[in-house]
């Protein structure tokens, strides 16, 4: 098949792309670089099969000949990325989302919302289900992506009840692996980069807050088996397992090895969710999909991949 993918330089969408073209598809990248690397998808440049358009989807996009599916992943997604380009988030996940569908609708196409988990803001349930509406606070400093995603979801829900497109929702929770930007504020990135110089690891609050990572390559599959589902409505894609913030820095402090790092607690973030945790049924049900790497497996491939940037 020929598959689109916006934000194709974006930490997910480079491994997609690589995932899709093993499997013989013919991939069209689209990517306008705000947040994507160029090295993420660098290697790809030599496989005829894939094309790169560089172009922001705010702006309306002509593509030519057939086009099966498109996978919408292009926006800011860290803490760092979306609070530097707020109005721009906004955009994309509106805007653009309007002129992906209007593509997929004039192309016949399936078009896949890359949503997330933000979409649950602060829970007062846990682990969230689809089914739940969540705590989200529209005029906060997170609002940007929290509800742009919401009206993405909207958005593709609309559509393929006015006009019959054919749409699908995976809201991501956190994944990690290699191509994570350095910079992007993660906690993950910013525990193995400090480790890794030997700089403090910074801990917000008592460390004792949870998080589930989803390994990327896990995530990836989520995302093709929910684009090849017959479901419209929104699918959580993540690993349930918890960890506390504490835990998840010494694992690391382990894999780096020798490291003058120590733990350095500060002070509680205003906006910090005490848990994010998927509640995957519906993922398991529908799709036959649950995570399969084990977190100590895919911190040693990041510790890895982050020890031969920073050297």
């Amino acid at each position: 098949m020929r598959v689109l993918i916006s934000g194709v330089a974006g930490f997910i969408g480079s491994h997609l792309a690589d995932a899709l073209l093993s499997d013989g598809h013919q991939v069209v990248g689209v990517d306008n670089f705000i947040t994507g690397d160029r090295r993420s998808i660098e290697h790809l440049a030599s496989q005829p099969a894939f094309s790169l358009l560089e172009h922001d989807v705010i702006d309306p996009l002509e593509i030519d000949g057939k086009l099966e599916k498109i996978y919408h992943l292009a926006s800011p997604s860290s803490p760092v990325a979306y609070t530097t380009n707020r109005v721009l988030t906004m955009r994309v996940n509106s805007q653009g989302t309007c002129n992906l569908l209007d593509l997929a609708l004039a192309k016949n196409a399936r078009l896949l919302v890359a949503s997330t988990a933000e979409v649950y803001g602060d829970p007062e349930i846990t682990p969230q289900r689809e089914d739940y509406w969540g705590k989200v606070n529209p005029i906060g400093l997170n609002s940007v992506y929290e509800e742009a995603k919401r009206f993405a979801e909207a958005c593709a829900m609309a559509y393929q009840r006015q006009h019959g497109a054919d749409t699908r929702i995976a809201r991501i929770f956190n994944t990690y692996g290699p191509r994570m930007s350095i910079n992007d504020g993660r906690v993950i990135t910013n525990f193995v980069c400090a480790a890794l110089r030997g700089e403090p690891i910074i801990i917000f609050g008592d460390g004792t807050q949870s998080r589930c990572f989803c390994y990327v390559s896990d995530m990836v599959q989520g995302l093709i088996k929910a684009m090849d589902s017959d479901f419209h409505e929104p699918i959580n894609l993540g690993n349930p397992e918890e960890v506390t913030v504490v835990q998840l820095a010494r694992d690391i402090l382990k894999l780096v090895g020798e490291s003058s790092s120590r733990l350095t607690f500060a002070a509680a973030q205003a906006y910090d969710p005490r848990v994010r945790k998927p509640d995957i049924s519906r993922a398991k049900q529908i799709l036959n999909w649950s995570p399969k790497v084990p977190r100590i497996e895919g911190l040693a491939k990041v510790v890895d991949f982050y020890r031969g940037r920073i050297q």
